[in-house]
């Protein structure tokens, strides 16, 4: 009968403990990622170079003890935000692979332009990252495969289309992409960012 108590006891304390892990394990999660969102915010409006680990921590409200338990340094951060991102830019990939080649396209397009008009500050941050020569080196690896698998996944859409052409056609849809992009966000106060997008959905899409 002793025994079956002290099982019992452990049984309830088990799961007591699995509850407070979990809530704990979210409560982690979520200060990491407003660590991460802050530390967006403040490389894309200071700069990563001016930005330090102790502004960071200000900004967010939290403790050096806990950036230092999710990260081992200011690069770590920035090598997370810039993986995050690539995520969600590669996301279309995941689209239908029997959906026509220029509704992917289209589909492309309005979800780069809902990022641009919706998360500025990222595409800020990539801007930013592209002419500090400090964050590039940092990030030269995760550039370099950002950059293949866009490539990939833009060349496989277009190999459907035209298979001679597509690795030109794939050049120039990024280039135009990236010309927006740049523009919107540094060149013109008044861009006509909408204007842009019905002209290359004009552009791609079959009709």
């Amino acid at each position: 009968m002793i025994y079956l108590k002290i099982f019992k006891y452990k049984v309830s304390y088990l799961k007591k403990r699995s509850k407070f892990t979990d809530r704990t394990v979210g409560f982690m999660k979520n200060k990491k990622e407003h660590i991460l969102n802050t530390a967006k915010f403040l490389f894309a409006e200071k700069g990563f170079e001016k930005t330090s680990v102790a502004t960071i921590c200000e900004i967010a409200n939290v403790s050096k003890g806990l950036v230092y338990h999710h990260f081992n340094s200011k690069d770590e951060i920035l090598i997370a935000i810039y993986e995050q991102s690539t995520k969600d830019m590669i996301g279309f990939s995941d689209l239908e692979i029997k959906m026509d080649p220029s509704e992917k396209l289209v589909e492309i397009i309005e979800a780069v332009f809902y990022q641009l008009k919706n998360d500025k500050l990222l595409f800020q941050l990539n801007l930013n990252i592209m002419f500090q020569p400090s964050s590039r080196m940092i990030l030269e690896k995760q550039i370099k495969e950002r950059a293949t698998q866009l490539f990939n996944v833009v060349k496989g859409i277009f190999i459907r289309i035209d298979e001679q052409q597509s690795e030109l056609l794939t050049y120039v849809f990024i280039a135009e992409i990236d010309g927006i992009a740049l523009s919107y966000l540094s060149s013109f106060e008044e861009y006509p960012i909408q204007e842009m997008k019905k002209h290359l959905i004009k552009k791609y899409k079959n009709d």
